[in-house]
């Protein structure tokens, strides 16, 4: 789950397993998998970062180290 910011300022947690695109036009828009779609006012780098960060959480994004480490 991750948190985010409707374009109201009201805040909601999204379940970051149902995300299938994030675009930007110019506002983010998320679309889930079942076609619902969400405004948000974090930009498509920061959705970017959270939906990984949650999955490093939960142990679905293996986390190689950088080369030379």
């Amino acid at each position: 789950m991750i948190n985010l910011t409707h374009l109201s300022g009201e805040s909601f947690v999204l379940n970051a397993e149902y995300i299938e695109t994030v675009e930007a036009k110019p506002d983010t828009v998320i679309t889930l998998f079942n076609g619902k779609k969400y405004l948000v006012k974090e930009p498509v780098e920061e959705v970017v970062r959270l939906v990984i960060e949650y999955k490093r959480k939960i142990g679905s994004i293996l986390v190689l180290p950088k080369e030379g480490e």
